[in-house]
């Protein structure tokens, strides 16, 4: 499976190089997305498995590296993810989100770079956070300070997903959603660049 994610990850030049510059209705190369498939081995791994989220927003290309947990008959809300808790919207890892160009997330200026995702999940409403410091176990060293953005939402109510997946929407335009799923939660945060 290690070679299979390598090799994938390897060809992502040539997909993303192939075809640019057409502007044939219906490409594959429209929204740029890149998301690695699930195994059948993956999907009943008790472990949380490395996962690559890729999307073109405009102008702006977006990549989600994490680790995705599976549910595995878990209470996953209030039980295995703490309600009212920072939580590394993922496992091991902080995950982390990287932009090729600066954008603005409620009026907030966010520079081109890589940042932590992080979560607190709550019973009804959730806060999304933008961290500085993207390179860190867990939420061990975890500082608000360094938060560049925290927004609330409301998650919405999806089909049961099993292992926690990453999504990047091209809304329309210059915005963007970065779409986080697990169990049977959704949540987004809302981009545009700039």
């Amino acid at each position: 499976m290690k070679k299979l994610f390598i090799y994938s990850l390897a060809l992502l030049p040539i997909l993303y190089g192939c075809g640019q510059g057409e502007n044939k209705e219906g490409s594959a190369h429209d929204h740029h997305e890149y998301v690695e498939e699930i195994t059948e081995e993956d999907l009943n791994s008790p472990k949380s498995i490395p996962r690559e989220a890729h999307g073109q927003v405009g102008t702006n290309h977006v990549t989600i590296k994490y680790h995705s947990p599976g549910v595995r008959g878990r209470t996953i809300w209030g039980g295995l993810v703490a309600y009212d808790q920072v939580w590394v919207a993922g496992a091991h890892q902080a995950t982390s989100v990287e932009f090729s160009i600066p954008i603005e997330v409620e009026g907030q200026q966010i520079p081109k770079g890589k940042y932590a995702f992080f979560a607190v999940p709550g019973k009804e409403t959730w806060h999304l956070i933008l961290n500085k410091n993207w390179e860190q176990h867990l939420t061990d060293e975890y500082a608000e300070e360094d938060d560049l953005v925290r927004i609330e939402v409301t998650p919405n109510q999806v089909s049961t997903v099993e292992r926690l997946e990453y999504e990047i929407i091209d809304a329309q335009g210059e915005a963007g959603e970065i779409v986080m799923r697990w169990d049977t939660l959704e949540v987004k945060l809302p981009f545009t660049n700039k």
